[in-house]
């Protein structure tokens, strides 16, 4: 697969969590896969990705599962 920023190949899609929002409006989603580059070392969601994200957050009262989260602050 080619990277969409220098045109190498050598993608890996990594799958990671991300957050949206924040206190009570905070939504976390899970399995995100994310495009990086080996070669040029960006990171990237698709068009594709970024449209399912967006569908998932405004569908999080139906679809989101709540879970107690431990928070802890860097300094």
């Amino acid at each position: 697969m080619k990277c969409d920023i220098c045109g190498k190949e050598g993608v890996r899609i990594r799958r990671v969590a991300r957050t949206y929002g924040r206190g009570d409006d905070l939504l976390v989603i899970e399995n995100i896969p994310v495009t990086s580059c080996l070669h040029c070392g960006e990171s990237y969601l698709t068009a594709e990705t970024l449209h399912e994200v967006e569908r998932l957050k405004l569908n999080r009262k139906n679809i989101s599962v709540e879970r107690l989260v431990d928070v802890v602050s860097l300094g």
